[in-house]
């Protein structure tokens, strides 16, 4: 398409390139990113990539290239040329947002549907599996031989986003992508060991808490539960090591929707959103002011858990 031959150009042209992906990172927003970040810095661009405060990557991806990172505060404020990646709008940027508003040119890939396209160039294709899918289409049309490193990032994205390729957003163009990343030099048994097998043993503890506690609303076929900061605190872990407790409230037969509340630091609370596919729970969050896709999505709230499950219940029509 015109778009992705005109991006190229751009990136092929730029001696310079600002890299962004949304907060709180995910595999899809951090891999695709470092991935490009990896390719462009192997061929000679100056490269800073980033996402704002927090600005600390969770700790399982500690595998990836995170020294590819730069502080917000050395990231240059008027980029010759910017892209974002896995961000659905321009505030999903943080601290970096001001920085996309000046980028002489700003290119944004992404495949979230809800994304009005922010950019001067917009990459954005809601059917595919993950960003890191339309960052190797990019990445193959400028020609750029995959290694080791950029392999590895592309396909922690995929593994991610597709939920270990078991989701119905796998496509055939997602296993293949997957293939020539493997044969690139990608290592699965890596990435599904850092991301699904290795948490500390405190958080057995923050899981019994909150399984014990979930409830099923059969006629809605909701499973929900919450996630308390005192659940964390009496563990001592933190709340980037219950990112897949999500993961353990759906696996309920009757869960067509499954539904997490964390409450926050700052007194909001976070809902995670997973369906099996009859619901849109994307839709939900983005009436909500979030954002995701039809089967894994997300909001903030500023009331109370009990009022983000009360906001679900309505929504599925309880």
């Amino acid at each position: 398409m015109a778009e992705i031959d005109e991006a190229a150009g751009w990136i092929e042209e730029a001696a310079q390139i600002v890299l962004a992906c949304h907060l709180g990172p995910d595999g899809d927003a951090l891999g695709s990113m470092l991935a490009m970040a990896a390719a462009a810095a192997a061929r000679g661009r100056s490269v800073w990539a980033g996402f704002g405060p927090p600005e600390q990557a969770s700790d399982e991806f500690a595998f990836l290239p995170l020294g590819l990172l730069a502080p917000i505060a050395d990231i240059p404020s008027e980029p010759e040329l910017m892209m974002t990646f896995d961000a659905a709008s321009i505030d999903r940027l943080g601290d970096l947002a001001t920085h996309a508003e000046k980028a002489r040119r700003l290119i944004v890939v992404d495949h979230h549907a809800s994304n009005p396209g922010f950019g001067h160039i917009n990459l954005i294709d809601p059917n595919a599996a993950a960003t890191a899918q339309v960052t190797f289409r990019l990445l193959k049309r400028l020609g750029w031989e995959l290694d080791p490193v950029t392999a590895t990032c592309l396909l922690t994205g995929l593994v991610t986003d597709t939920g270990r390729f078991q989701y119905s957003n796998a496509q055939p163009e997602t296993f293949r992508i997957a293939a020539a990343l493997v044969e690139a030099g990608a290592r699965p048994e890596v990435i599904g060991r850092h991301i699904y097998e290795e948490s500390p043993f405190a958080y057995l503890a923050v899981e019994a808490a909150v399984l014990a506690r979930a409830e099923l609303d059969a006629d809605l076929g909701l499973v929900w539960s919450v996630l308390w900061l005192s659940d964390l605190e009496e563990a001592g872990i933190g709340m980037e090591d219950a990112d897949h407790l999500i993961d353990s409230v759906r696996v309920a037969r009757e869960a067509e929707v499954a539904l997490l509340v964390k409450e926050q630091p700052d007194g909001a609370v976070k809902a995670s959103l997973r369906s099996r596919g009859a619901v849109d729970v994307g839709a939900i969050a983005v009436a909500q002011g979030g954002g995701g896709h039809h089967n894994a999505s997300g909001f903030t709230g500023q009331g109370t858990a009990a009022e983000a499950v009360a906001v679900v219940r309505k929504a599925l029509g309880g």
